[in-house]
């Protein structure tokens, strides 16, 4: 079960390497030092691979805007050309 968990820096100094672990293992979401009951620093695991992907997934979506007769499925080019080297057959 995630939590977030709220400490002070001193204790934070001396359970360091196993508040890490446990955010590493994401037992935690979310770690909140405090100095003089203030917060100082927020720690929390970075994100998996699979939800950074899903991030990028869409993240353009409507910043691109063509005029409403431009077609993207015609071809750009009408000529051949070699894949591997972008040329052009003549």
């Amino acid at each position: 079960m995630s939590e977030t968990e709220i400490i002070s820096v001193s204790e934070f100094k001396a359970k360091c390497l196993d508040i890490l672990a446990r955010l590493d293992a994401r037992q935690l979401d979310r770690v909140e030092l405090t100095k003089r009951g203030r917060t100082v620093a927020v720690l929390t695991p970075p994100e998996t691979k699979h939800e950074a992907v899903r991030k990028l997934h869409g993240f353009m979506k409507g910043t691109v805007i063509g005029p409403d007769d431009f077609d993207l499925t015609k071809p750009s080019c009408e000529d051949e050309f070699l894949a591997d080297t972008g040329e052009l057959h003549f």
